[in-house]
């Protein structure tokens, strides 16, 4: 069996779906199939292609022996909505280059990371072209999410990008998504195939949860993600003193709020708020092993999404303190493996903090919550096998299922 892997997004990136396409294109090996993927330029986060890979339109790697081929992208990472879009098109253009060798490899299926919507429309096109399934994979709900961002408004475009989203679901032979509410969305769209294929946590990576007992006199809380408008980290340490609740906050991260973030830090030292150096994904688990509790904050809700740093907090054993709401909020309060506070209520997460610094049996609860549902719900390579599985057992299907 032969998987050919379509995204923006990969390895030697950091970021949830890089993370999950680079353990999906290893453990798929694992189980005897052939995967090569298809990929842009390293750039992200920064939106600077990294070196090696500069003024560069193809280029070709091998990692752990999956065969990559890179084609060139306009990067940015701007928050002004012309260079974005002039990003994403630029890939899913050049990507059809992809087709030349994608004849040779003669793949099975065609998996297809959305959004942009743009990439997906490619993945069709060369699923058209060669004969291979259409999967295509929902990371973010569009253009529902660039509504909810204000990104884009009601009205003719937004009607014809919704005819745009149902007609390729439509001619996808399978639509997988990370979360439940994007499940949800995809049906209610139509008749489609669809398959929850959450984010999860490499269970491995994190083989020594860190206790609940800590020693001196603060509670040290990290977070380690993104630092843009969405998470709201620089109103969360403008509004909360943690040192006044007896915490630290340390903060891992590269956004486009970094350099407000470092200079509020630079200019109140006395609030118990330290800023690091970004950290690439494989120092993760160790990371988290050096913190008691794991902030993840989203400002907004945006139907489907789901932090993937909530797994890995869980895996690590660290209560996890989330501001937010929708199904992020759902998981943990259905795990027991942290404390919710709606977006913006940072009296509720305040009181939060101080209910997990005054007790180590419950943060010892929590601990012990998140480790367990992570090894037995979220385990990715347990969820990895059985979407191998759920393929295998299709694949000798012609046509589309809808």
């Amino acid at each position: 069996m032969k998987l050919a892997i379509l995204t923006q997004y990969f390895y030697p990136e950091t970021g949830a779906p890089q993370n999950r396409l680079y353990e999906l294109s290893k453990i798929f090996r694992e189980f005897g199939w052939e995967t090569e993927v298809f990929t842009s330029m390293p750039n992200y986060p920064k939106g600077k292609i990294f070196p090696g890979y500069r003024w560069k339109l193809f280029k070709k790697d091998n990692t752990d022996g999956i065969n990559i081929s890179r084609f060139w992208i306009f990067a940015s990472n701007s928050s002004k909505k012309i260079p974005r879009i002039v990003s994403m098109i630029s890939f899913s253009v050049t990507s059809l280059l992809g087709y030349f060798r994608l004849r040779k490899f003669k793949p099975d299926f065609i998996f297809t990371e959305s959004p942009p919507l743009t990439l997906a429309f490619s993945g069709y096109l060369l699923s058209r072209m060669t004969g291979a399934k259409l999967i295509m994979n929902v990371s973010d709900i569009w253009p529902l999410s660039a509504k909810e961002l204000g990104a884009v408004s009601e009205g003719g475009f937004y009607d014809k990008l919704e005819s745009f989203e149902k007609f390729l679901y439509g001619n996808s032979f399978l639509c997988t998504g990370q979360s439940e509410e994007i499940i949800n969305h995809i049906k209610l769209s139509g008749d489609f195939n669809t398959y929850l294929f959450r984010n999860g946590v490499d269970i491995n990576r994190f083989s020594k949860p860190v206790s609940g007992h800590y020693q001196g006199s603060k509670v040290k809380i990290v977070y380690a993600g993104l630092l843009g408008v969405a998470q709201g980290i620089l109103d969360i340490i403008r509004n909360i003193s943690f040192d006044e609740l007896n915490a630290e906050l340390h903060i891992y991260g590269e956004g486009s709020e970094k350099n407000a973030v470092k200079e509020f830090v630079s200019s109140n030292p006395e609030r118990g708020v330290i800023l690091h150096n970004s950290v690439s994904s494989s120092e993760i688990p160790e990371i988290l092993r050096q913190y008691h509790l794991a902030l993840i904050p989203l400002v907004k809700n945006i139907y489907g999404a789901v932090p993937s740093k909530i797994y890995e907090a869980m895996a690590a054993g660290l209560p996890v303190l989330f501001s937010g709401s929708g199904e992020g909020a759902r998981i943990i309060n259905g795990n027991k493996a942290g404390l919710v506070s709606p977006p913006k209520d940072f009296k509720k997460l305040a009181e939060n903090i101080l209910s997990l610094s005054k007790s180590n049996e419950l943060r010892n609860e929590m601990s012990a919550n998140g480790r367990r549902a992570a090894e037995e719900k979220y385990d990715r390579n347990i969820l990895i096998k059985n979407f191998s599985d759920k393929l295998i057992s299709c694949a000798d299907i012609k046509e589309n299922l809808i």
